[in-house]
């Protein structure tokens, strides 16, 4: 009795072995099918990819820019020999625009971008925002600066993302923040000096650019495709043209503001 009773424990343990082996098979499946339910997003080729560039231009006069009244710092003052004028509208020869933010405004969810490891810039300087005009990518570094001797305040005033207000008085280290998601025309202000305005992009892609003094834009590393080319003015509200890149081929695009269309 007592060796068939053994037989019986041993034939037991053995069973449980085996089934045991078997709920762990059928596991395994599952776990990989989740795993493949999350694809990465496609690298852009960027052998076979294509570039858009151009001028962006005001049809019409430009305002009469207003001169900044910087009375109340005496130190803000003494760093500019002649008056400041606001940068609402920074209108060069030919009619070109300054501070004109241009971009690809169609979804490109279905491509892998690396966030750069450079910060994007804002400085302090003479009292002023420069540039008047930051773009960015999300979860990509923003440093500012205070490059003068007396204290400042940076306040960003999102909707999409956090808000944030800090100052920074002479000689501090730079402020570093992060904006995790996208949004168009952040509006950033300085409570110790009303005067001082600029403006945050933050992008998903960087298909993107800020025209200097010229005008001028280029748009890189393209996919084939067409596409909706966006720009924004401050004063002027947005403009758009649409056009078609085909492999390695770089197209030219001009967009125009009218002066008329000013709120």
């Amino acid at each position: 009795m007592k060796l068939r009773y053994s037989g019986y424990v041993m034939l037991a343990a053995a069973l449980g072995i085996v089934l045991m082996s078997c709920g762990k098979k059928e596991e395994q499946p599952a776990e990989t099918a989740s795993t493949a339910s999350q694809p990465a997003g496609q690298p852009v080729d960027t052998a076979n990819a294509g570039s858009v560039s151009g001028t962006i231009k005001l049809d019409g006069t430009p305002p009469t820019p207003h001169k900044i009244n910087m009375a109340a710092e005496p130190y803000c003052v003494s760093q500019h020999p002649t008056p400041v004028n606001d940068q609402e509208v920074v209108a060069g020869p030919g009619g070109t625009l300054a501070n004109v933010v241009v971009y690809v405004s169609d979804d490109m969810s279905k491509y892998a971008f690396t966030t750069p490891g450079t910060a994007a810039t804002i400085d302090q300087k003479g009292c002023m925002y420069t540039p008047h005009v930051v773009a960015m990518m999300a979860g990509q570094s923003l440093q500012v600066n205070n490059d003068d001797k007396t204290t400042h305040n940076i306040h960003p005033v999102p909707k999409d993302n956090r808000e944030w207000n800090e100052s920074q008085p002479p000689g501090a280290p730079a402020i570093e923040k992060v904006f995790a998601r996208p949004e168009n025309a952040i509006p950033v202000k300085c409570n110790v000096h009303p005067w001082m305005k600029s403006y945050i992009f933050v992008f998903k892609n960087p298909y993107y650019s800020v025209t200097g003094d010229d005008g001028k834009f280029t748009i890189s590393n393209l996919p084939p495709g067409t596409y909706t080319v966006t720009a924004w003015q401050e004063k002027y509200g947005n403009v758009t043209q649409s056009v078609t890149i085909g492999p390695k081929e770089s197209k030219s695009v001009d967009l125009t503001f009218k002066a008329a269309s000013a709120d």
